[in-house]
């Protein structure tokens, strides 16, 4: 078909042209829009500027076309073939792309945000600042793809293969990279907040600089990815595989990597403030020391040998466990809620309830925590409701002076400075939680509360699985036996009561030794 006798059709009225051969012809700056070309032959047309609204291309063949800011909104290019074809700033905004062709496609500034390019094949298409805002890419194939700068935001690519693309400083915030094939893709400096990469294989990626917080990379595959400076904090890690990858300096803030696998990963400088150290694979971790302050401001430094490397991510969780010599009945365990669900509005460091395993005489209050720091201001907000609170918090404060004493500078402690420090980091997380005590003349605990009264007995557990008992009430355990129940009624009735006597300066520094002495 010719183009003038095209041209007079359309401008007659005419809209159904498909299967037309086109090939070559020169439609630029034509207004098109509503045409049915389906199916027709396009290749090495000039279509520039036009007017293709909301048009049927669907199985049109556009090889080497030029389309350069050509208006496709809404149009559909369903299957259809677009190979090296010129679309630089073209708009196909909410355009249909149903496993269209578009290998080394030119879409620089291209408009496709809200495009439907599912199963397309983009293999080493040009995307450099192409706007894809809430675009569907899903099984796409961008294998290749140059998308540096591109703006993908909530964009969907579940199961995109994006290998070897150029991702670098693109915007792909809360898009879906579920199951993505990245392999040695270029994110560096790409912003992949809130985006789901659960499951996507990122295999020598280059994520140095990379924005990813608050990003779902659980069971995601990172081995070999360079992660050098990127912002993991809050990010989700869970079972992921970071067998040699680079988090020097990375930003882990708050992230949860449970179940990850380190081995052999560089965490150099990392900044790993409230990240568990534990179930974590880190066989072969290289780690020089690390960045503990809240805010990743270097405040807060942990040097580490290999050896303390070691120890420091391969840990039990520190617990506080207070035993009270009662079963728990129902009443006492609505008011013990109530209690530490006040002390949880005021304290921060007492967020997660305990476990309780109640018997038949006794109860046992498990508080598992992250940080071997915390251990101390944790017992003493978690005794609180009981009457042993005030013995206890005694032997606390006993406890943090013995830090400080001339009995501790007795030991021949080889880091003194790094005691001084730990000490009063300690001290000092305590005159924090100070002011909770006022808080007990609120509980609801009735004064003839016998679970509430019983003896207990506090046990502290560190990370490195060592124990240490800050309280043990005299008549713990101590309970009065009738006399019919011995041979000789002359027996004695009652187990004596042993005073509970504070550990020794040893025993206390064998306890906090491997703390975060919180370094600069």
């Amino acid at each position: 078909m010719e183009v003038e006798e095209f041209i007079t059709k359309y401008e007659a009225g005419e809209r159904n042209f498909a299967a037309a051969n086109l090939t070559e012809a020169n439609l630029s700056g034509f207004n098109l829009s509503g045409a049915n070309l389906s199916g027709a032959n396009l290749s090495v047309a000039n279509l520039s500027g036009a007017n293709l609204y909301a048009a049927n291309l669907s199985h049109a063949k556009l090889n080497v076309a030029r389309l350069s800011g050509a208006n496709l909104t809404k149009a559909n290019l369903n299957r259809a073939v677009l190979n090296v074809a010129n679309l630089i700033r073209a708009d196909l905004g909410g355009a249909e792309l149903i496993q269209a062709a578009l290998i080394r496609a030119e879409l620089i500034r291209a408009e496709l945000s809200r495009a439907n390019l599912t199963g397309a094949n983009l293999t080493s298409a040009d995307l450099r600042e192409a706007k894809l805002r809430q675009a569907n890419l899903s099984r796409a194939n961008l294998s290749g793809a140059n998308l540096r700068g591109a703006s993908l935001t909530a964009a969907n690519l579940e199961g995109a293969n994006l290998h070897g693309s150029d991702l670098s400083r693109a915007d792909l915030t809360g898009a879906n990279l579920r199951d993505a094939e990245l392999r040695q893709a270029n994110l560096s400096c790409a912003n992949l907040s809130g985006a789901n990469l659960s499951g996507a294989n990122l295999r020598w990626v280059d994520l140095s600089g990379a924005n990813l917080r608050w990003a779902d990379l659980s069971d995601a595959k990172l081995s070999g990815a360079n992660l050098i400076g990127a912002d993991l904090s809050n990010a989700n890690l869970l079972n992921a595989s970071l067998v040699h990858a680079d988090l020097t300096q990375a930003r882990l803030i708050r992230a949860d990597w449970t179940g990850a696998d380190l081995s052999g990963a560089t965490l150099t400088g990392a900044k790993l403030y409230a990240v568990s150290r534990f179930g974590l694979k880190t066989e072969g971790l290289i780690c020089e020391w690390v960045d503990l302050s809240p805010d990743g401001d270097r405040t807060q430094i942990y040097r580490l040998s290999s050896e303390e490397a070691r120890k420091f991510f391969h840990q039990t969780l520190p617990t506080v466990q207070i035993i009270i010599d009662a079963p728990l009945d129902h009443e006492s365990h609505f008011t013990l809620a109530s209690c530490y669900h006040q002390i949880a509005q005021q304290q921060s460091v007492f967020y997660l309830p305990p476990s309780i395993k109640v018997g038949r005489r006794r109860t046992l209050l498990t508080f598992v925590i992250d940080n071997d720091n915390q251990l101390f201001s944790t017992a003493y907000l978690a005794i609180l409701p009981f009457t042993d609170s005030e013995a206890t918090h005694k032997n606390i404060i006993i406890l943090m002076q013995m830090l400080q004493s001339q009995e501790m500078d007795n030991l021949s402690i080889k880091e003194p400075d790094r005691l001084q420090k730990l000490s009063n980091a300690l001290i000092q997380g305590l005159s924090k939680i100070f002011s909770v005590k006022l808080l007990k003349s609120s509980f609801a605990i009735k004064e003839d509360s016998k679970f509430f009264q019983s003896p207990t007995q506090i046990v502290l557990t560190n990370s490195s699985d060592q124990t240490l008992n800050i309280y043990h009430h005299p008549q713990f355990g101590k309970r009065f036996v009738k006399p019919s129940s011995f041979a000789n009624p002359d027996q004695i009735t009652s187990i004596e009561p042993v005073k509970y006597t504070p550990p020794s300066a040893s025993v206390v520094f064998d306890f906090i030794k491997n703390f975060p002495a919180l370094e600069k």
